[in-house]
């Protein structure tokens, strides 16, 4: 399935059993061997204890048609002996298909994992904006963690049960048909409650789950946010939102759980009354056991030559109560793993929901390439019937007529035009909400215009394959992420095949070598919790080294410096100069002291560019831009 993950498919009916199958399939399909010994074992366990189960009506037989004597243990001893045998293979059948069941669930649930994990690279960011990282995490922790017992415990006993039904159901059709009609009377009304307490307990686990996600995104999101809740005195509003998602999981895990205990209790119940009204119809047929009719016995598998008729029935009787609870005990073990069975489906359609998801389109065909074009350098490799066009990677970047929302009722972009050649610096400024950093997630492409035409050296992007777009584009993100791994490491995350000497040149055009030539293990310091060990300055100067040694023809600088004081920022100044020399760069400030230099500048407002032009030219307007850079008026 990894391989075909990228690929996506179709969305899936939201139903139950299609859930269990699916599943069952996904689980069993890829153990094919082990599954077969599962059954195998299953099958010998069942048929053990239901053959054992049939030894006693020979004793009871035996021991009331000849009474206490020497000549009984003749009878019993054999009997006795072969119910020990029988018991025995039926433990070691138990024994072996549940350690077989547990290392088939546990590799299930660890190729899930991978896969998740693997479809989660591939989805488009639109994803991860309409779900919470806690509920995401949910899905690798809660919503897999109850499929475990489901594959564990639950699907082992439903494969035992249905192996022991049958076996006991056979034996009762031979022992008596009076006493099995009692049975399957009882058996309708368990089926018929069960089918009816399902319908109204899975759409609550549903919601109980999906409720869990919601109360996690929420947790982590104040355990990130502390300093923010304390320094505003959100404390109690933050209590209070907690208090009503909380409130809202426990409404939904009252209403699941209670109609799933509800259905233990009743099924039992209804077995004890079965028990009853067997032993019961078998006394009255032990009192007419001479007779014809409705109450004579038929027991043709034990009755042989035995002339003790009442003998014979007893016999039939004591079997028969242990095949009744035998024929009620896997309902009522499943009947009590409901609640599990319903929340693992739940937990089941939330990941292949996720599994199910579109992926991002890959884009076109058109790749990146270094070496092969007569220059030698980086080029797109177009594709062009049986051969391949070369076109150089030069960093020329247009925006024609661009029209963008993440909604069609909510447009962000308004006819964007604009084009940086190659080696240009482009900066935009604006208030928040301009649509500034929207613009460069349009190169990136991580979001599709809805009309317009963005080019990159005169191809139109979407005919470039995401993956090699990326490659060609640096980026300093507004929101700095630091991995877990040492700081060589995080610098290295630019470009992979990076060698030591280059991270540490990288460094120091970023200025941050001098601080982390002091930290405890300089370069191979570990850094923990996206950076909690580093101030956010630090922080930011490493992202900055991070996409220096990318290298990349193109760059984009979405607030790089926000976290930088000035001193700091101006000591870089040479080396982030030195890094755009050659390269197309696009600059996302609120510094304006930091845009001055480029080459154009675009002030955008509600989506618009309503003012464009280098520094001084902008300056000579008086406009929104002057107004902003004498401080008449500020950024919100």
């Amino acid at each position: 399935m990894s391989k075909s993950v990228p690929h996506g498919g179709k969305k899936r009916a939201k139903a139950p059993m299609k859930t269990l199958k699916r599943l069952l399939v996904y689980s069993f399909s890829r153990n094919k061997t082990a599954t077969g010994f599962v059954v195998l074992f299953v099958l010998l366990a069942s048929v053990a204890n239901v053959t054992a189960a049939s030894r006693i009506s020979y004793i009871v037989t035996e021991l009331i048609d000849k009474g206490v004597n020497a000549d009984m243990w003749g009878v019993i001893y054999p009997n006795i002996i072969a119910m020990g045998c029988i018991y025995f293979i039926g433990s070691i059948s138990s024994f072996s298909y549940n350690l077989i069941m547990m290392y088939i669930a546990q590799g299930t649930l660890k190729k899930m994992r991978d896969e998740m994990f693997a479809k989660m690279q591939y989805l488009p960011l639109k994803y991860f904006d309409t779900h919470t990282h806690g509920d995401v995490m949910s899905l690798y922790t809660n919503d897999v963690d109850t499929m475990r017992q489901l594959l564990t415990q639950t699907v082992p006993q439903i494969i035992s049960s249905i192996i022991t039904l049958l076996a006991v159901f056979v034996f009762m059709v031979l022992y008596s048909i009076t006493l099995l009609c009692v049975v399957l009377t009882v058996l309708t009304a368990i089926i018929l409650f069960t089918k009816f307490i399902g319908g109204k307990s899975a759409k609550f686990y549903l919601t109980h789950q999906k409720a869990l996600g919601s109360l996690n995104g929420y947790v982590e999101e104040m355990t990130e946010g502390q300093k923010v809740v304390k320094v505003f005195c959100h404390e109690d509003k933050a209590r209070a939102k907690f208090k009503k998602l909380n409130d809202e999981l426990n409404e939904a895990g009252v209403k699941a759980n209670t109609y799933a205990f509800v259905l233990g209790p009743v099924n039992n119940n209804l077995g004890y009354l079965q028990y009853v009204l067997v032993a019961l119809v078998g006394a009255l047929m032990m009192a007419f056991a001479g007779e014809t009719g409705f109450l004579s016995i038929q027991c043709s598998v034990i009755e042989a030559e035995n002339a003790n008729r009442v003998a014979v029935v007893a016999g039939m009787l004591v079997s028969f109560l242990m095949y009744s609870r035998q024929f009620n005990l896997p309902l009522m073990q499943v009947s009590q793993q409901f609640s599990a069975i319903v929340m693992a489906l739940a937990g089941a359609e939330r990941i292949f929901d996720m599994v199910d998801t579109f992926p991002e389109d890959k884009g076109g065909d058109i790749t990146l390439t270094y070496g092969e074009a007569e220059n030698g350098k980086w080029a797109w490799k177009k594709p062009v019937g049986d051969t391949f066009e070369y076109i150089p990677l030069k960093g020329d970047i247009r925006f024609e007529d661009v029209v963008f929302g993440y909604s069609d009722e909510k447009v962000i972009l308004k006819n964007i035009s604009l084009y940086a050649k190659p080696g240009q610096k482009i900066a935009f400024v604006g208030s928040t909400g301009a649509g500034k950093t929207t613009i460069t997630n349009l190169i990136n492409r991580f979001y599709d215009i809805q009309s317009g035409k963005i080019t990159y050296d005169g191809i139109d992007i979407k005919s470039i394959k995401k993956d090699d777009l990326r490659k060609s584009l640096g980026a300093v993100l507004q929101d700095t992420h630091l991995f877990t791994g040492t700081v060589m490491d995080n610098i290295r995350y630019g470009r992979l095949n990076a060698t030591d000497e280059e991270c540490i040149q990288s460094a120091k055009l970023a200025n941050a070598h001098f601080f982390i030539s002091h930290l405890p293990d300089g370069y191979a310091t570990m850094i923990k919790g996206n950076g909690s060990n580093l101030s956010q300055g630090q922080r930011q100067l490493l992202s900055i080294a991070r996409a220096m040694v990318s290298d990349c023809p193109v760059l984009i600088l979405d607030e790089a410096t926000s976290s930088i004081d000035t001193r700091t920022e101006k000591l870089i100044e040479q080396g982030m100069d030195k890094l755009m020399e050659g390269r197309t760069v696009f600059v996302i400030a609120h510094r304006l002291s930091t845009v001055r230099n480029s080459k154009a500048i675009m002030v955008l407002e509600h989506g618009e560019i309503i003012e464009r032009g280098d520094h001084e030219q902008l300056i000579a307007q008086k406009g929104k831009y002057y107004q902003l850079y004498t401080g008449a008026f500020e950024l919100e």
